[in-house]
């Protein structure tokens, strides 16, 4: 038998849980070859093991986060993309269950063991960089983002489009944006019908450096949304694109999707608003006399009194 597991830190000036004030997420999936999977586990996490579903596939996704966060000093907007694979501890095995793409994406896998290993995540928010890198151990480097998403505040539809760009880390960490692209995702939804998925909460993977792995959970309030784009009728619907092919994230994303891979299945999450502020009306104007007798009264001043 083992002793119980100790906690990894968690240093100043961090607190955990960490509270979403609301949460705007895509994501989509796509059903690939184990091999490479299994080459990129080995790399960048050598105590996971890839998933096989069913059908034999491995499964990588990318999924775009556009959060709000409230501190006791006021508040934070962050965004991220993130490109994984679905993976479980190879010392688990034993306890997963068997399933198909579709199962899977609906939560079925009740042990929480399937989870996404990280192997690349971009974001625009340097206190978001360094706290996923301390805690959680994930792979995060700077980046910047020019999106077009659904919105209550917007017009109709259901169409995400992302295009994630370079940038460093500044003095200070101040993000300093470049103007080369690195990928593009558009996901049409429009028109098709979501399934709710209940798969949170998220168990997302991650290496330190030290070699130890880690799991870090992250609980949704919400059902999200699946939809099946496994018909071929679908397979326009979402579209990737990878302007820097020869960087690490481009890299990994041509050697586990190919050239044309088609996208199995997207999933979204927004949060419900908590207040909405009204068209205004106008007020019906007073009666000329009405108006002038209003004009005539006037507080009272010392001298009258």
């Amino acid at each position: 038998m083992t002793g119980p597991l100790s906690l990894p830190p968690v240093p100043d000036p961090f607190r955990l849980p960490f509270h979403y004030g609301a949460l705007h997420q895509v994501g989509v999936d796509w059903l690939v070859d184990p091999g490479p999977v299994r080459r990129l586990l080995a790399e960048h996490h050598p105590g996971l093991t890839a998933a096989v579903l069913d059908d034999g596939s491995a499964l990588v996704s990318l999924n775009y986060q556009l959060y709000f966060a409230q501190y006791a000093f006021g508040g934070g907007v962050t965004q991220e993309i993130e490109c994984n694979v679905v993976a479980f501890p190879t010392t688990e095995a034993g306890r997963l269950p068997r399933l198909t793409y579709a199962q899977y994406a609906r939560g079925w896998d009740q042990t929480k063991l399937l989870g996404i290993a990280r192997l690349h995540v971009v974001c625009d928010n340097p206190f978001a960089i360094r706290a996923g890198r301390e805690l959680y151990a994930e792979p995060k480097r700077p980046g910047w983002f020019e999106v077009g998403l659904p919105s209550l505040n917007g017009p109709e539809g259901d169409t995400w489009s992302v295009r994630c760009l370079a940038a460093s880390a500044g003095p200070g960490d101040v993000l300093e944006r470049a103007p080369d692209p690195v990928l593009d995702l558009t996901v049409r939804l429009d028109g098709l019908t979501p399934v709710a998925a209940s798969s949170a909460p998220v168990t997302g993977y991650g290496t330190d450096r030290e070699g130890r792995l880690l799991a870090g959970p992250m609980n949704v309030s919400q059902p999200y949304r699946w939809f099946d784009l496994g018909d071929p009728g679908h397979s326009a619907r979402a579209r990737l694109t990878v302007h820097a092919p020869d960087g690490a994230l481009g890299g990994d994303l041509g050697a586990l999707l190919g050239a044309e891979a088609p996208a199995a299945g997207a999933w979204t999450y927004q949060s419900p608003p908590v207040a909405a502020h009204h068209r205004p009306y106008y007020l019906p104007a007073a009666p000329r006399g009405r108006r002038a007798a209003a004009q005539e009264v006037r507080p009272p001043s010392r001298a009258d009194a």
